[in-house]
């Protein structure tokens, strides 16, 4: 079969030898299998009796081009501890490996003519069959399990629930210790899981603090040290009232500082505490930077100032802001003194002309400082 998606001749994989021993492992025993049917054998004196090919890293790479040359010698090590093929050293090249395969000739032939696909004692013949009921897994079973750090413990309280969930199920199988090896990982790596989700799970204690590591990221951050030492009393204090259970609370404690940072820093320089007006104060330049924009002249607003000063320390108000509330204040009087100066343009004038033209000009004027649009 042609076709531009598939340029090269297709690997084939056997669904019940990948069932059994996994899709890599399978994978490459029939590709090994096929070399060996189609390349030149050696039968090697310094080695065990056999057919041997002589394969290198070179030819193993182009022959599986999409694994990594960690993952080959991954796989060929799992094939040897599984029995199913035999690996020698080249003793003249570091770079070449001598590899057999009993009677791989015979891989597809019938289940008679077949050898044992692993080293599994309580099923030395290979052939499928249903679980004992006092199944346990063989030495080289835990020896692999133990090689992916699962404790024996664990491996040993798995038995009974995989024996009576396969005796239940009825069903047959190649090679149970294979079938059990999966499942230890499986629940070996839940396990794992259930231990970074709650086994740290704790209720906020009087005495916590941040570790070292949130710490540096914080300040790595930006954060100063001291803003974070202030926070960290209101943080146990509000979860301790709680009573929440977490796991997390070193992540739960950078979210917060982040948050307060940001509103920290975005208020930075400002003061919203409420205060009565100063004997003495004077408005910001900002403000009358404010003011030149709606064309207020600079001396009329500071010829206000006694005035306003005056006013709000008889009324002994407070404000957050006393600049916004002086604003206000000129913007209005100004508003009135225009009003008062466009009628008397209109009761002094005698050309109607110009004195539309001013009356426009004034009303314009007027309606520009008091748009409070920007306010909104």
């Amino acid at each position: 079969m042609s076709s531009e998606l598939l340029p090269e001749r297709p690997l084939l994989v056997s669904p019940t030898l990948a069932a059994t021993i996994g899709l890599e492992e399978a994978l490459m025993l029939q590709t090994l299998a096929e070399l060996l049917r189609h390349r030149q054998r050696r039968n090697l004196p310094q080695l065990p009796a056999g057919a041997w090919l002589e394969i290198d890293d070179q030819l193993m790479q182009e022959t599986f081009p999409f694994w990594q040359a960690i993952d080959i010698r991954r796989i060929q090590n799992s094939l040897r501890s599984l029995g199913l093929i035999r690996l020698e050293p080249d003793p003249n090249d570091r770079q070449s490996t001598f590899v057999a395969l009993e009677q791989a000739d015979q891989i597809s032939n019938k289940k008679a003519d077949r050898q044992p696909i692993e080293n599994d004692s309580s099923n030395p013949a290979g052939n499928a069959t249903l679980i004992p009921r006092h199944w346990q897994p063989d030495d080289n079973w835990v020896r692999l399990c133990k090689q992916q750090s699962i404790p024996e413990q664990f491996i040993r309280n798995l038995v009974p629930e995989f024996v009576s969930y396969w005796r239940e199920r009825g069903q047959a199988r190649f090679s149970w210790g294979n079938a059990f090896y999966k499942h230890a990982l499986r629940e070996w790596r839940k396990e794992q899981t259930r231990k970074g989700a709650y086994e740290l799970a704790s209720n906020m204690s009087a005495d916590w603090r941040p570790s070292q590591d949130a710490l540096e990221i914080l300040i790595n951050a930006g954060v100063k040290a001291e803003f974070i030492e202030d926070a960290i009393p209101e943080f146990v204090l509000y979860w301790r009232e709680r009573s929440v259970v977490h796991g997390a609370w070193n992540t739960k404690f950078i979210e917060h500082i982040r948050r307060q940072w940001a509103k920290y820093s975005a208020s930075f320089g400002r003061d919203d505490t409420p205060r009565p007006i100063p004997e003495d104060w004077q408005p910001s330049s900002d403000c009358y930077e404010i003011l030149q924009l709606a064309e207020i002249d600079e001396d009329y607003a500071r010829s206000r100032v006694p005035e306003f000063v005056l006013y709000w320390r008889d009324s002994g108000q407070v404000k957050a802001s006393w600049n916004t509330v002086f604003l206000q204040f000129i913007k209005q009087d100004w508003a009135r003194q225009l009003k008062q100066r466009e009628a008397r343009d209109i009761t002094d004038a005698e050309d109607q002309t110009i004195t539309g033209s001013n009356q426009q000009r004034i009303k314009e004027k007027f309606q520009r400082i008091s748009d409070r649009s920007w306010a909104d």
